[in-house]
């Protein structure tokens, strides 16, 4: 019985929230641009440059700034991912690979310039706090989950609700919509449908960029090379187990942060559990809950993938 208690106790939920917040980002961002036709496996990249421009930023000019760097590197990410795949017509796999590839080189590279003598690793820096709302944290038991948690946590549960209304229930999310299904019909209708294209690649890379600014100034203090260890990968597999949807990617993701939390809650408690079996729960449970829905799952929208030649 105590070991039930210690395993679903309030602070594995409260974890439960902080672990989901990054994966919950990413898999907006990839709901917005995979919506519009563009798929974004570059993820991954925008959330580590999100991270390493964020500690900068912290280091310089303190938290806050840092948090607003981080999410614009994250959306420079997405203008470059946009470019390469609406402007130019790259291979959209190919070009969010780059990225990734890019996210891992530059600051491997500028680490040792900015503080000589660290190599990958980052000195810790100033965080952002975490902020308790007086009325709901002297709720009973919520309060103790919601009550108090980073303010990165409350924008990421917020954006889900906005960016399902913006997608479903306004002009601009139609647009967006309608360029990720039939590009040639919107075009004829006068949508912009690069324009489009660029406006949801975009927010996509200022969603990664404040998931990863949350990892290495208010989940963590410092920024490392292997930081981001495929929550940008997650995200794109929650955004599948949730159909395309806001609101069911968000779903997924809790479900991979409980996962995270109950493991970390179980090696603490002392279950008799090999710890690289522990560690490697959260990652098999949601590859088993995607592949069990896959092919129940809503098919993605028709032209995700594909580039459309104006004309």
């Amino acid at each position: 019985m105590d070991l039930f208690i210690k395993l679903f106790s309030v602070s594995i939920f409260a974890s439960t929230l902080r672990i989901a917040t990054p994966l919950i980002l990413a898999a907006l961002g990839g709901c917005m641009s995979e919506r519009s036709g563009v798929i974004n496996i570059g993820l991954e990249g925008m959330m580590l440059m999100g991270a390493f421009t964020a500690v900068v930023g912290s280091f310089l000019f303190g938290p806050w700034v840092g948090l607003l760097m981080g999410v614009c590197a994250g959306g420079l990410m997405g203008l470059l991912h946009a470019f390469m795949s609406v402007t130019l017509g790259a291979n959209q796999i190919i070009s969010g690979t780059a990225i990734n590839i890019i996210a891992v080189g530059i600051p491997n590279i500028l680490v040792p310039v900015i503080w000589p003598g660290h190599f990958g690793i980052s000195p810790t820096v100033p965080v952002i706090p975490d902020l308790r709302i007086p009325f709901l944290a002297d709720i009973p038991v919520i309060g103790r989950i919601f009550g108090k948690q980073n303010p990165v946590v409350y924008m990421a549960l917020i954006l889900v609700p906005v960016i399902h209304f913006l997608l479903f229930r306004t002009r601009l999310g139609l647009r967006i919509r309608s360029v990720g299904e039939h590009p040639r019909a919107a075009d004829t209708l006068g949508v912009n449908v690069y324009g489009m294209r660029y406006i949801a690649v975009v927010i996509s890379g200022l969603l990664a960029g404040l998931g990863g600014s949350f990892l290495s100034i208010c989940y963590q203090s410092q920024f490392s090379a292997s930081m981001t260890a495929g929550r940008g990968f997650i995200g794109l597999a929650a955004m599948i187990f949730g159909r395309w949807s806001p609101i069911g990617a968000m779903l997924a993701c809790l479900l991979f942060g409980f996962a995270d939390a109950f493991q970390a809650g179980a090696q603490a408690a002392g279950v008799p559990i090999p710890p690289d079996l522990m560690l490697a729960f959260p990652y098999v449970l949601t590859l088993i809950a995607l592949v069990g829905l896959l092919g129940r799952t809503a098919l993605s929208p028709a032209a995700n993938g594909k580039h459309y030649q104006k004309g």
